[in-house]
């Protein structure tokens, strides 16, 4: 693989650009995915944060899930952000019934489990495979992660306060996933940490 491998971002909704912006800010080429048949220039693909229920039937109409399915079966890394971590668990509470997700991450995840719009925060939280520093988490009508299966890292988890102990970000093999958006903000830690995925170096 070449030094900058090309990162794709789902382009089905949600904050594709803020993304791009990032991955380009940590020197990879980047690009919205908005057809199935740029999946095969991906090196890894980000499926941003936006609104679950809306990015599943949209992916279902155009007939997305079973390429993605594939692609992330063949070991190519996917990082979710929010609703993009909803779209990659294998279970997700509070959803439609008919929701269907990606999957490949053996976790349990609530949809929307902070709370509504109004009840967004930011908190600084540790992530020790990004760095010693705290990293300054936005959360917007989050996810977060009830339970993991075994072969699962838990990467962070807010540590103080009323949400101590709750699971936000986690790791399975090639797949990455953070309830809060990392592209929100000037700290690209994690999105140079799923870079190194993308290159075999973490």
């Amino acid at each position: 693989m070449s030094s900058a491998p090309f990162i794709g971002v789902l382009a089905l909704q949600g904050d594709v650009r803020e993304h791009v912006a990032a991955l380009t800010r940590v020197g990879v080429r980047s690009g919205a995915v908005r057809s199935l048949d740029q999946l095969d220039a991906c090196d890894g693909l980000v499926i941003p944060g936006g609104e679950s229920t809306t990015m599943s039937r949209l992916a279902l109409i155009d007939g997305w899930f079973e390429p993605l399915r594939s692609m992330r079966a063949t070991g190519v890394p996917m990082y979710g952000s929010c609703a993009g971590m909803i779209m990659l668990a294998d279970q997700v509470l509070d959803a439609r019934p008919d929701q269907e997700t990606v999957g490949g991450l053996d976790v349990v995840v609530r949809r929307n489990a902070f709370g509504r719009q109004v009840d967004s925060f930011e908190i600084d939280i540790e992530m020790p495979v990004v760095g010693s520093e705290p990293f300054h988490a936005v959360f917007i009508r989050a996810p977060w992660v009830e339970s993991v299966g075994q072969d699962v890292q838990v990467l962070a988890e807010i540590s103080s306060g009323a949400r101590a102990g709750t699971i936000v970000a986690v790791r399975q093999g090639s797949v990455l996933a953070t309830s809060f958006h990392p592209e929100l903000t000037p700290d690209d830690r994690v999105h140079r940490y799923f870079v190194d995925m993308v290159q075999g170096r973490v």
